[in-house]
């Protein structure tokens, strides 16, 4: 084939995943010169290329191999990565696949913008437009700022990456979880005119593997280990307290408070996992001074059910299934009043979630 425009890698690691289907929704329907790389990772290449069926012959796919051993996406993410020699890169689950037209989208709006990241529009199958991020007002899409449009909030770095800018990034190896969280947060911290296709073809999320991985007990510290990748890139250091607060508040409301449930539901029970989590609330009151006055009271009393002495399962699952209630004062109010129309509190914040929701 010619030189690509977009390279895009795809990591699959089981022959039940349908790989066909995400190829077909790229190389059917763009227009551009795309090259996919599909990785078959810790598997016979051979079971993948039969699943590619027709495609594997295409002259736009390629088929590498990664035999590490390894149970995470992020070696077969830079495996892939590391082939990659396109201007621009994109990456995609083996699961998911791409609505008609939606690279060729991306690329109008970065050749329009000049942006280093073009976000793409999710769409979850079943539940319409992710609001993630919650950008100003819901509606902004040119010239994202990381703070004022809160893009800590999209985790999964998905859209078209310059790779002149980007393409040393790689994913962060030997995380048992959260390897794409340092990775998605260089790219907002650190990019220029960051751009988001908020009502162009989505990238569609699929929940219909049939092999998909459970939750396995862990450590909190390994679940949180994403936290030292985070603080060991360049840009940490330089960042002001609002851009910090804005990125440890997001820690908080989506990744711990998921911590949080799975250790009240697992074998070992809250306690066992009591000062692991303590630790972690620590930890990002240091890094961001000030973040827990941005959580929504009812958060808060998580948070000091958590760290009493003895935690009350039945009580923390009662006010985690109540911070889901956005109709209440305690989802919506931060522990500090004085807060409530902060950026990073919960109203707005939900209220521009809602807005590009509404708007995608």
């Amino acid at each position: 084939m010619t030189a690509p425009l977009v390279d895009i890698t795809i990591p699959v690691h089981s022959e039940s995943r349908p790989i066909a289907r995400a190829v077909a929704s790229i190389v059917d329907h763009t227009a551009a010169a795309v090259r996919v790389n599909v990785v078959a990772h810790n598997i016979r290449p051979d079971l993948i290329r039969a699943n590619l069926g027709a495609y594997a012959e295409y002259s736009n796919v390629r088929l590498l191999e990664l035999q590490d051993g390894i149970r995470s996406p992020a070696g077969p993410m830079n495996h892939g990565l590391a082939h990659s020699d396109g201007p621009f890169i994109a990456v995609m689950g083996s699961d998911d696949e791409l609505a008609p037209g939606a690279i060729d989208s991306w690329l109008a709006v970065q050749h329009e913008t000049g942006a280093s990241t073009v976000l793409a529009r999710i769409q979850i199958t079943g539940r319409g437009t992710d609001p993630y991020p919650p950008v100003r007002m819901g509606r902004r899409v040119r010239r994202l700022d990381a703070r004022k449009d809160r893009l800590a909030y999209r985790s999964a770095p998905l859209g078209l990456i310059d790779r002149a800018r980007h393409g040393d990034l790689r994913f962060t190896e030997g995380l048992p979880s959260g390897e794409d969280l340092a990775y998605s947060a260089t790219l907002w911290f650190t990019g220029v005119d960051i751009a988001y296709d908020l009502q162009g073809p989505p990238y569609v999320v699929h929940d219909d593997a049939g092999d998909r991985v459970t939750f396995s007990e862990r450590t909190v510290a390994e679940d949180f280990a994403f936290l030292d990748a985070i603080e060991a890139m360049p840009w940490f250091d330089t960042l002001g307290r609002s851009d910090r607060k804005a990125l440890a508040v997001k820690i908080l409301r989506v990744h711990f408070f998921d911590a949080v449930l799975a250790r009240v539901n697992s074998p070992a029970g809250i306690q066992a996992h009591r000062d692991g989590l303590d630790g972690v609330i620590d930890r990002l009151e240091r890094m961001a001074p000030g973040v827990l006055s941005l959580l929504a009271r009812v958060d808060g009393r998580v948070i000091d059910e958590v760290r009493s002495p003895a935690p009350d399962p039945e009580r923390i699952l009662a006010l985690l299934d109540a911070r889901w209630n956005y109709r209440t004062p305690g989802a919506l109010i931060p522990t500090n009043p004085l807060s409530v129309l902060h950026r990073q509190a919960p109203f707005r914040t939900l209220f521009a979630g809602l807005r590009a929701m509404t708007r995608g």
